[in-house]
């Protein structure tokens, strides 16, 4: 649990067990009030309850001894726990009416289905407490969702991190093995180091990646942005890839606006554009091109537009929302072979977003893909040189 909700759960435990005391009879001579928890009218709330209420940030409902709502929070009643004066999750009214008979707290975790179409549902952390002898009853609903699908990514992503380390490790021990019962055949040893450097090298990357993305997929903004620009980066970019793209007689084509600059960290740029040229190199046939294009977004536009583009073999539409997922692979084979990690677009995504940005894919099988990265303008105003030419995105295809 984060900082912040470890917080508001200690606020509404303390709140819970205040209210607790306040209305228990005889149990504390430590208490006092002007009007006591007994002496207050059915219907009527103890004195000062209300005022609590109104400043916790968790969603409160209070109930008589009829279940009817006597008090709620705007936020109970906007996440679909209150309709009226019923509260409207049936999990939480049998808490209420346990709590009535036997006077205990119980905490639970619930799950309550949306209440409008298409709405999804959300999860609560609840603590439910008798609230004088009246029958009153405190709800008190902490909104867990976030929390829940941070957890969820958490766990798969170490999981995902498993999987990846086990198979070049693996591979890694076996080779070691081999080699050491190959010891008399010089070949053999030859061709398996080999094999080894290859496993090494693909461990080296995946452990680099995940390192970037643990650095850049934070909250805190960048330390040291500065002025940056896009003419160095897209050059520093694609020498950077230049022997992986020589290996298969690809070229690498920086065309576009020049004097383009942003507000940001260049060597983060460098990182996300070099991700998105290996992509385009590892997923495109021999002896064709990748071009590198910067420009404004429009006419008096405070964006500028990074696109890559190839005429490789394209992504199905099914798998194009999922394409920047860490580990998500179209065609994991492939991407094995051409030793992928599967992070390079992860960590496209976290650099675009920690530069106030995005990135989109545009992308046809059998015709190539273009993606494009969106980045607010340096000054406030993407300017580009006079008397540049711009190379057509359609020249990528």
């Amino acid at each position: 649990m984060s900082e912040l909700m470890a917080s508001l759960a200690a606020l509404a435990g303390f709140v819970v067990g205040a209210l607790a005391v306040m209305v228990v009879r005889h149990n504390t001579g430590q208490q006092r009030m002007t009007t006591p928890v007994d002496d207050v009218e059915p219907g009527a709330l103890p004195q000062g309850v209300a005022s609590v209420l109104a400043v916790l940030p968790s969603s409160a409902v209070v109930l008589d001894k009829e279940d009817r709502v006597l008090r709620a929070s705007s936020a109970a009643r906007a996440f679909g726990l209150v309709k009226g004066d019923h509260l409207m999750a049936a999990e939480l009214l049998a808490l209420a009416r346990q709590v009535r008979r036997d006077g205990e707290i119980r905490e639970s975790e619930i799950e309550v289905a949306g209440f409008k179409f298409g709405q999804d549902s959300t999860n609560f952390a609840v603590r439910v407490a008798p609230l004088g002898s009246y029958g009153q009853v405190l709800v008190l609903a902490e909104d867990q969702t976030e929390h829940r699908r941070v957890e969820a990514v958490r766990r798969d992503f170490v999981a995902n991190v498993s999987h990846e380390l086990k198979t070049p490790v693996g591979a890694l021990s076996l080779l070691a093995e081999t080699i050491q019962d190959a010891a008399d055949d010089p070949e053999a040893v030859t061709r398996f180091a080999g094999r080894m450097q290859h496993e090494a090298a693909r461990l080296t990357y995946l452990v680099q990646d995940l390192i970037t993305l643990s650095r850049i997929q934070g909250a805190e903004p960048i330390p040291t942005p500065g002025p940056v620009p896009i003419d160095e980066a897209v050059h520093e970019a694609i020498d950077r890839c230049n022997t992986t793209a020589a290996a298969k007689d690809i070229a690498l084509v920086a065309g576009g606006a020049e004097g383009l600059q942003i507000w940001g960290d260049d060597e983060l740029l460098v990182t996300a554009l070099r991700n998105l040229i290996d992509n385009a190199v590892a997923y495109s046939p021999e002896h064709t091109r990748v071009v590198v294009s910067a420009r404004p977004a429009g006419p008096h536009t405070e964006s500028v537009e990074i696109s890559v583009s190839d005429q490789g073999i394209g992504i199905p539409e099914s798998a194009q929302e999922r394409i920047f997922e860490r580990f998500f692979r179209v065609d994991a084979a492939r991407s094995r072979a051409t030793g992928g990690t599967g992070l390079g677009l992860a960590i496209v995504k976290h650099v675009a977003a920690a530069h106030n940005g995005a990135v989109t894919v545009w992308s046809k099988e059998g015709s190539g893909s273009t993606f494009t990265l969106r980045l607010p303008a340096f000054g406030g105003m993407a300017v580009a040189v006079p008397g540049t030419t711009t190379i057509p995105m359609e020249a990528a295809q």
